[in-house]
């Protein structure tokens, strides 16, 4: 039912905002299962589920926003610094980028390494600061054939 809600409350969230860039959209999954989470911690039976939806509204709101204001150098410097943390860096360690240009920058995080199917995952934690707000999001990545990792779950 919660995973239900929380695809629903995404959705919805994300035409709110337009979700017309790429950006736009991995912040506002980003910071919609972040919201859900939260809101996931709140109330019990049908008052857990409503915090779950209005979490996970509000934070793809949030994360959609911060999303779009990331530039093409900005989402450059973010995606490999997640391809090289997720391939590289210890559990618990963070990789940063900065963008000198647009001010912006983020860290990664991966925080468990394990495998699934024999293919290789991790999960991480990931956040964007951009004109001095900070959006954070946690997500789950696996290895593909080619090396590269790929964004499996939020």
């Amino acid at each position: 039912m919660k995973t239900k809600v929380i695809a629903a409350s995404l959705v919805v969230a994300c035409l709110a905002t337009g979700c017309e860039n790429p950006k736009q959209a991995i912040g506002t999954v980003g910071g919609g299962a972040l919201g859900a989470w939260a809101g996931s911690t709140i109330g019990k039976g049908r008052g857990n589920v409503v915090a779950t939806a209005v979490g996970a509204v509000a934070g793809a709101l949030a994360g959609g926003y911060i999303g779009g204001q990331l530039d093409k150098a900005d989402k450059e410097r973010a995606e490999r610094t997640y391809q090289s943390a997720l391939e590289n860096t210890p559990s618990g360690t963070s990789a940063q980028w900065r963008n000198p240009d647009s001010g912006n920058y983020g860290t990664v995080t991966p925080t468990k390494t394990y495998q699934n199917n024999g293919q290789y995952c991790r999960e991480y934690t990931h956040s964007v600061t951009v004109a001095g707000k900070t959006q954070q999001a946690y997500g789950t990545a696996c290895r593909q054939p080619d090396g590269t990792w790929q964004i499996v779950g939020n």
